[in-house]
């Protein structure tokens, strides 16, 4: 069982440059970009990204809520998923493709006010 995870180039540079425009630290925007990544019906699978990134403990991304984002991401692709696939194998595939996702969030806002509101209401909207 693994306990660590790389992200791709792309990702860390998104996430240092989100990280100076927002103030949120790296682990807290993860978070964010796999929820992004999660909203889209494209199957994660088939995605490819390299590892020369940031590297993330597992306790640090998903802590208490592990089992949550493990089934979250089993539900989205409608079978059940060994532990090995989902760590790091299928959390990174969303944590990359997410990243970009959140970085475009933020370049629609414009600012750091903005995308916080944005994100809030976007969330609104999916609860609605």
């Amino acid at each position: 069982m693994q306990f660590r995870l790389k992200t791709s180039k792309d990702t860390m540079e998104i996430l240092k440059q989100m990280q100076i425009n927002t103030n949120l630290t790296p682990n807290i925007l993860a978070r964010l970009a796999i929820s992004f990544s999660l909203l889209l019906e494209e199957p994660i699978e088939k995605f490819e990204s390299d590892t020369n990134g940031l590297e993330f403990n597992r306790n640090t991304l998903t802590g208490s809520y592990d089992f949550a984002y493990k089934a979250i991401i089993a539900q989205q692709l409608g079978r059940g998923i060994t532990d090995e696939e989902y760590f790091p194998t299928l959390l990174k595939k969303h944590l990359d493709r997410g990243a970009k996702l959140l970085e475009n969030e933020y370049k629609y806002a414009g600012n750091y006010e903005k995308f916080i509101r944005g994100l809030a209401n976007f969330e609104m909207e999916m609860i609605r």
